[in-house]
């Protein structure tokens, strides 16, 4: 049984064991091929445009968490459209009316949200 267990198994050992090795050799190729020529620029902390030049621990403004989760809430609701898109042939005319409601919806929410001036940013 357990002989049976590892040639079951035994075509994907192989596999990683020939991905791990086509990785390490890549990684290994550009440490060797490559200029290894760092500076302080390209060793620098990245981040949003611009330099880090205060604690890390410090508040962010209120404003920056309001647009990511408007961002993400209306991120997610336009991907259902593409299930939608993709059977509107089978669900009918229902289906339709159903999705345009919902983007009604979805609609009167973002004007609402840009009078309120939650889109601004000062």
């Amino acid at each position: 049984m357990a002989n049976s267990l590892v040639v079951d198994y035994l075509p994907i050992l192989i596999f990683l064991g020939i991905a791990i090795a086509i990785a390490g050799v890549m990684v290994g190729a550009s440490y060797v091929v490559a200029r290894q020529n760092p500076d302080s620029e390209k060793v620098s902390a990245y981040e949003c445009g611009f330099e880090a030049f205060d604690d890390a621990r410090r508040k962010f403004d209120v404003r920056f968490y309001l647009v990511s989760i408007l961002f993400i809430i209306f991120d997610l609701e336009v991907a259902f459209l593409f299930p939608w898109a993709i059977s509107l042939g089978d669900i009918g005319m229902f289906g339709f009316w159903s999705m345009m409601v919902f983007l009604g919806i979805l609609t009167i929410g973002f004007i609402y949200e840009w009078k309120k001036g939650a889109l601004e940013w000062e």
